[in-house]
């Protein structure tokens, strides 16, 4: 028996049926080892910035099976993704196997479709892992760590508690609040757009805009008298032919610009559908920033197009790929079968294959051929800037056949002649304001990352979902805003790790981790060189004052409980103003003067730092009463009443029994010993423990009456399909 091990179920149950039955195909569900929660027990910096892995939480299961099935086999190939996290994830596999005592030696395999042609391949091109782009992908990772570490641990003392950063995270916040700084220091300025409605002496309609934009009433005022009172006429009419050319195929980056401008996919939305699209089979590998396609797909794109659309419509061409990192052996992002028009199992996925397959095949053939006229018209004498109209035409549809979305709505003009009279139907000026420039969408931010050699093709989407997921930044409906958190954590950083956190410094540690995975840098070196300074600017800064607030409160603002001044503070949900004289008085107020409902004082003295009477407050759990000096003093007074406790014993202290609470989602239970113990689910234990991860099993639904309460569990939820 071989064993052929990948990452996800899916993908194991479309290569089975390329494999024979002598092949047992696996799925190892993403990554089985993973650092530690420890920061102390995750990375030994003396060492060597050696990591000290564990296997990850609900993987035991998954390798104790993998082990087992390794001792029967003849054979072990190791056919994760082709990138530096596939290759970390067959490094990690190889490395449990020989700590189990297996003797079989495992294989690397690459491909980039899920193909039986590709994949058979792949196994008669069988190789070692490469050390060098594993190295990187763990370089990566424990940077990752020791900074977010170390700049949270600084954050949480600094400014508040539970906020956190991130490497290549806090540049992108960075780029978004630069925007937002830019939008608000923005001065409008008033100018007239002037519309002239005429109509041709065979009655055709005809419109035309003023070709300046007057910033001055009384001009906007002369040019609508002149207009009224002068006759009209052609004074030009001038017709320029244009070609567009085809765009590139996708890459990673242009693919999740697309797909969120066209369908309105979120970069990870986009790579997720993307994922099972390529699991599937129906594209290539889906993490590329190649633009290169192979010789079989272009020979296939060739023949679609000929017999699709004509002989006259196809055309060779091959594009520069960018990066000057890009592996030109991967190819774009591509159908894996050009003459398959349409795949996926939902809508979702057939959009997205549509997207691609549509870009690809346009990308072979023939330039567009426009016809662009722009007719120019004014009064007698020229007393006024001249009026424009400008309109094209399709002469040759070319590449657009394949893609027509691309090309937008003709503007069809009437035949006209210079000289040729017009009369006026109506002339109007509207006053508008100049604007600001626009937010960043998510197309426009991976655009600008990857402009900025910030991130690579696998990350940005987990870059702008972590802004996000941490509460830093907001999408209203396209646009990504960030909010009063975001803003304070990225000016906390500018001041004090500008030099961590800008565009330059970012890139090249990107192009630092390419050199690692090229085998043209040493890892420890690599790491060194950054920690050592960042560590001692970490100390260094430890000194720096506690933000105890953002500054003065406007001067009307007054405390509503004692009348004294306030100050603006951030809390959890943004900023808020608090009285000065805070925790003496808990007057507070929301930013538009609107009073807050502070915590209640109960007049009874805590017992546990004497400072501050116990005051009852809202948290995310409901109700609950505290010390007032919080979090000076992290006393909370228990309530052994309030709540129903079950029978369950807490698995994580083993002394606490799991407790109904009530938060802002609905019901859930936690430990009896919060906030000493912090584990909590989701819906009320069962009493069982999950025989894949040792967790607390909880009630189900419907279809799953009881699943695990860990989500990275596959008892979760069983019915859905691992990543």
């Amino acid at each position: 028996m071989k064993l052929f091990i990948v990452e996800s179920p899916a993908k194991a149950k479309t290569i089975s049926k390329y494999l024979g039955d002598d092949y047992t195909v696996k799925a190892s569900v993403g990554h089985i080892r993973d650092l530690p929660k420890s920061n102390k027990k995750a990375i030994d910096i003396a060492a060597g910035f050696v990591p000290h892995y564990e296997i990850s939480k609900g993987k035991e299961k998954v390798v104790s099976e993998i082990e087992s099935l390794a001792e029967g086999a003849s054979e072990i190939i190791l056919a994760t993704d082709p990138d530096r996290e596939g290759e970390a994830i067959a490094w990690h596999l190889a490395e449990l196997l020989v700590k189990a005592g297996i003797t079989v030696k495992p294989k690397r395999v690459v491909y980039h479709e899920i193909t039986k042609d590709a994949v058979t391949a792949a196994l008669g091109e069988a190789r070692d892992i490469d050390e060098n782009l594993r190295r990187a992908q763990e370089a990566r990772r424990v940077l990752d760590r020791l900074v977010g570490y170390d700049l949270s641990g600084l954050i949480w003392k600094k400014v508040r508690y539970g906020l956190s950063a991130g490497r290549v995270q806090s540049p992108a916040l960075r780029i978004i609040v630069e925007r937002e700084r830019e939008i608000k220091a923005f001065k409008p300025e008033e100018f007239f757009v002037i519309t002239a409605a005429t109509e041709t002496k065979n009655k055709i309609p005809l419109n035309f805009i003023c070709s300046e934009e007057p910033r001055d009433a009384k001009e906007a005022e002369r040019i609508l008298e002149e207009g009224k009172k002068k006759s009209w006429s052609i004074k030009s009419v001038t017709e320029t032919e244009a070609k567009r050319v085809p765009k590139a195929p996708f890459t990673t980056s242009t693919l999740q610009q697309a797909a969120s401008s066209r369908l309105g996919f979120a970069p990870s939305r986009t790579m997720q559908v993307a994922q099972r699209l390529y699991e599937a089979g129906h594209i290539t590998y889906m993490r590329t920033d190649s633009t290169t396609l192979g010789k079989a797909a272009v020979a296939q794109i060739a023949s679609t197009v000929e017999k699709k659309f004509g002989k006259n419509y196809a055309e060779f061409r091959t594009y520069a790929t960018k990066s000057k990192n890009a592996q030109e052996a991967h190819e774009a992002v591509r159908p894996t079968t050009i003459s398959k028009e349409s795949a996926g199992a939902n809508d979702e996925q057939k959009k997205l294959y549509r997207l691609i397959w549509q870009r690809t095949v346009a990308s072979q053939m023939a330039d567009a051929k426009i016809l662009r006229t722009r007719i120019l018209a004014n009064v007698e004498g020229d007393a006024v800037p001249d009026f424009a109209a400008n309109g094209s035409r399709i002469l040759f549809d070319g590449w657009l056949r394949a893609d027509p979305e691309s090309h937008g709505e003709d503007v069809e003009l009437p035949k006209v002649s210079e000289g040729q009279a017009l009369t006026l139907l109506d002339i109007t000026a509207e006053k508008k304001e100049t604007l600001p420039p626009p937010r960043y969408t998510e197309a426009g931010l991976v655009k600008e990352l990857e402009k900025r050699g910030i991130g690579r093709p696998s990350t940005y989407a987990s870059i702008i979902k972590t802004i996000i997921d941490r509460g830093y930044v907001l999408k209203e409906q396209r646009s990504l805003r960030p909010t009063d958190t975001g803003e304070v954590v990225s000016t906390f950083l500018e001041e004090n790790f500008a030099n961590y956190i800008s565009d330059t410094f970012t890139a090249e540690m990107e192009d630092e981790l390419d050199d690692i995975a090229a085998g043209k840098r040493e890892y420890v070196k690599t790491l060194k060189d950054f920690y050592n300074p960042f560590k001692k600017q970490v100390k260094e800064k430890s000194s720096i004052d506690k933000i105890t607030n953002m500054g003065e409160a406007d001067h009307s603002m007054k405390c509503p409980k004692c009348g004294g001044p306030m100050i603006v503070k951030l809390g959890k949900t943004g900023k808020f103003l608090s009285c000065a004289k805070f925790p003496d008085c808990m007057g507070a107020r929301m930013m538009d003067g609107k009073e807050l409902d502070g915590p209640r004082d109960t007049g009874e003295l805590c017992p546990k730092c004497g400072k501050g009477n116990l005051v009852e407050r809202e948290g995310r759990f409901g109700k609950f009463i505290s010390c007032a000096t919080y979090p000076k003093c992290k006393f909370i007074k228990k309530d052994e009443n309030a709540l129903p406790t079950t029978d369950v014993v807490c698995p994580t202290c083993k002394t606490g029994k799991m407790t109904e609470r009530r938060g802002r989602f609905g019901i859930f239970y936690s430990c009896s010993n919060y906030p000493d113990c912090k584990n909590a689910i989701k819906a009320k234990p069962t009493g069982n423990i999950c025989p894949m991860c040792q967790s607390l099993m909880m009630d189900g639904t419907k279809t799953i009456p009881e699943r695990c309460s860990n989500k990275a569990c596959p008892m979760h939820n069983p019915h859905k399909p691992a990543k």
